[in-house]
């Protein structure tokens, strides 16, 4: 009797750290984009290996970071997915905390361009994205940047709105073909103004570009990669753009929230985030394009994405600063320029 007393009471004594255990919790703010994929191959995954359960909040970056703002004093988010220049402003606004990348297995496994993509230490990059021009070869020879601006051409292009995540970086890469690439993009928003009566549309969407292009309506377009995949479907010779300016594009990175309870949690969901067999599955899913340089590809999921470490090291990326300082500028040359 005694010893079963003994046995219960060291049970009891035990139960709270069970409990405790069972019950580690860890928040992360996402993309809405592929979220039943990203449960499959990421958050199950974890939570199978960490004994810990996964809290998933998602939405736009706006509204994210307007949370994150709103909780500071008292963070509900450990971790967030959020876009280089949406990082910096996080960190310009003290939502984030420096990351001790010591403690990531996988960080040395990263391209340069994602180990510290603001240069302050306050985020480390997932995935990027090329941004080029999608093309009717049979229609045009594209080898700058400029070329969509020819007047044998410009009639059959579309081009992305500066509000949109592909219109600065396009617009950036025009002004470094016409010779004009002051921060401002005051060069490029001109020239574009002086033919926004003959270029197709300003889009706003990259899924109206593939009918668009079906239906012949347009021969040319900036893209992000990510957007390639529909374009191949197509019974058409297009391909895709390698200028003489190069590619832009863009990175989405992992941020930790100030005074988060949880910061070695998820610095676990980081590192398994950005290991080799998580970014390989994401990537030959055709979800994300890796990050982690061991990364390897089938040529299906290859073809299809931003891959392999001289792309990477190709990227002609905005910096973060100069997208944060410059936006209310952009929109309002662009407003005068080119129209609402």
């Amino acid at each position: 009797m005694k010893k079963a007393l003994m046995a219960s009471a060291a049970l009891a004594a035990l139960w709270p750290f069970a409990a405790s255990a069972a019950e580690r919790t860890l928040t992360i703010s996402v993309y809405a984009f592929a979220q039943d994929d990203f449960k499959t191959l990421v958050y199950e995954p974890f939570e199978a290996q960490c004994g810990c359960k996964l809290v998933v909040e998602t939405g736009n970056s706006v509204e994210r970071l307007a949370k994150m703002e709103a909780n500071k004093a008292n963070p509900v988010v450990d971790l967030a997915a959020v876009s280089m220049a949406d990082a910096l402003a996080a960190s310009r606004a003290s939502l984030t905390d420096k990351i001790d990348t010591a403690k990531l297995a996988n960080f040395a496994k990263l391209y340069d361009v994602a180990k510290d993509p603001n240069g302050d230490g306050m985020s480390v990059g997932y995935t990027f994205y090329a941004t080029s021009i999608a093309y009717r070869s049979d229609k045009m020879k594209i080898e700058s940047w400029a070329d969509l601006l020819k007047p044998e051409y410009v009639g059959h292009v579309a081009f992305p709105n500066v509000t949109t995540n592909q219109g600065p970086p396009a617009l950036y890469m025009l002004g470094l073909a016409l010779g004009k690439d002051t921060p401002d993009l005051q060069g490029p928003i001109a020239a574009l103004g002086d033919k926004k009566d003959d270029i197709v549309t300003f889009y706003e969407k990259s899924s109206q570009l593939v009918q668009l292009m079906q239906q012949e309506e347009i021969w040319a377009a900036p893209i992000g990669r990510f957007s390639w995949a529909g374009f191949t479907k197509l019974d058409l010779p297009i391909a895709w753009a390698t200028p003489k300016e190069g590619q832009t594009g863009g990175m989405n990175v992992l941020v930790l929230t100030k005074g988060s309870k949880n910061q070695d949690l998820a610095m676990q969901f980081m590192d398994f985030w950005l290991s080799t067999e998580t970014q390989t599955k994401l990537a030959e899913k055709l979800i994300d394009s890796p990050a982690n340089s061991e990364v390897k590809l089938s040529d299906a999921a290859a073809g299809n994405l931003t891959y392999g470490e001289e792309t990477a090291k190709g990227l002609k990326l905005i910096p973060s600063a100069i997208a944060l300082d410059n936006r209310a500028g952009w929109l309002k040359t662009w407003n005068e320029k080119v129209g609402q």
